[in-house]
């Protein structure tokens, strides 16, 4: 097995290690201190950067007579605005503690949280459809572009700014991050087709940028882990959200998908996160704490997606047994 191979079927924990192995090296090193606030501008200039990165590349792909929507797209997303509206009234409209607040926005971001740019590479090894999963990438994008600076500031509004400051401002961050790489793949299609060419070759670079993004969103978690000082019971209630949005998430994308013949596709569509997206998007619109749903979901879902694959390979490995046979 080469170290290439190695990489690409450990990425979770290494990023993961990295991340907060990372984040403890410049805490624990004395002669590091003076390095940490320099680190933590760039950790907050580079995990934009590599996202709006890894969506153009992963946009490069796409060929615009493949975007069909498919019916259980319409389904599938109406699910996950609605359950993020419903948490966002229960934030907006019942009174409670500070930490409860941190459960249920932590479990907001990881429903409203689009689908992960790699998504399209386990459907495909699991069998699905790469180019209908790439519709709904794009369709979770926009919904999370939308919804991010229309509800976010109804919910958690920093600094004593009102509800349209807090909108504009979520709202010059969220649109040209998620929507100005799919328009500039569009653009560079037409109006330089040897460039666009040449970053459709380099589409899987997406893949380590996107290992690079989760070791920087990883670091934020632990920092936030590390200085938070909420009760034990608090961040296992958290790590508990999580698990329970990321099962409800691909039970009914299966769900709907099988109504459709499409059950791998719109499972993953609508249970595999970009979780380094919403770690950012938590830690920078919401509380801190709140991004250690979509950090703890980033493990759940990884732990289902080695286990679907580890069953698929298991079901053709026995079935070119019996072929052999």
């Amino acid at each position: 097995m080469t170290l290439k191979q190695i990489f690409k079927d450990w990425t979770l924990p290494i990023a993961m290690a990295a991340g907060a192995g990372g984040y403890f090296l410049f805490h624990g090193i004395g002669p590091l201190a003076p390095l940490k606030p320099a680190v933590w501008t760039a950790v907050q200039i580079l995990t934009p950067s590599l996202i709006f990165i890894q969506l153009f590349l992963t946009f490069c792909k796409i060929e615009l007579k493949d975007l069909r929507v498919m019916r259980w797209h319409w389904i599938v997303l109406a699910f996950q605005c609605l359950s993020a509206l419903a948490i966002a009234a229960v934030l907006r409209y019942v009174p409670m503690n500070e930490a409860y607040r941190e459960i249920f926005e932590g479990a907001m971001v990881c429903l409203i949280c689009p689908t992960a740019t790699a998504a399209a590479v386990v459907t495909d090894k699991l069998g699905g459809s790469a180019a209908r999963i790439t519709v709904y990438n794009l369709m979770s994008n926009i919904l999370a572009a939308v919804f991010a600076p229309v509800v976010f500031p109804l919910v958690e509004i920093h600094d004593g700014s009102g509800f349209f400051v807090a909108f504009l401002k979520i709202l010059s961050k969220v649109f040209p991050l998620l929507i100005c790489p799919f328009l500039l793949a569009v653009l560079l299609k037409y109006l330089w087709p040897r460039a666009h060419d040449f970053f459709k070759a380099k589409a899987g670079v997406a893949f380590y940028l996107w290992a690079g993004a989760l070791a920087l969103a990883i670091g934020q978690t632990v920092r936030s882990l590390h200085n938070s000082t909420a009760t034990a019971l608090v961040l296992w209630m958290i790590a508990g959200a999580a698990l329970l949005s990321c099962i409800v998430q691909y039970w009914f994308g299966k769900r709907t998908g099988r109504c459709y013949g499409d059950v791998i596709t719109a499972g993953q569509a609508l249970g595999q996160k970009n979780t380094v997206f919403a770690i950012w998007m938590a830690y920078t619109y919401l509380t801190p704490i709140s991004s250690l749903a979509p950090g703890t979901y980033a493990i759940w879902q990884n732990l289902f997606n080695s286990w679907q694959l580890w069953r698929k390979n298991r079901q053709r490995n026995l079935s070119n047994n019996a072929s052999a046979s």
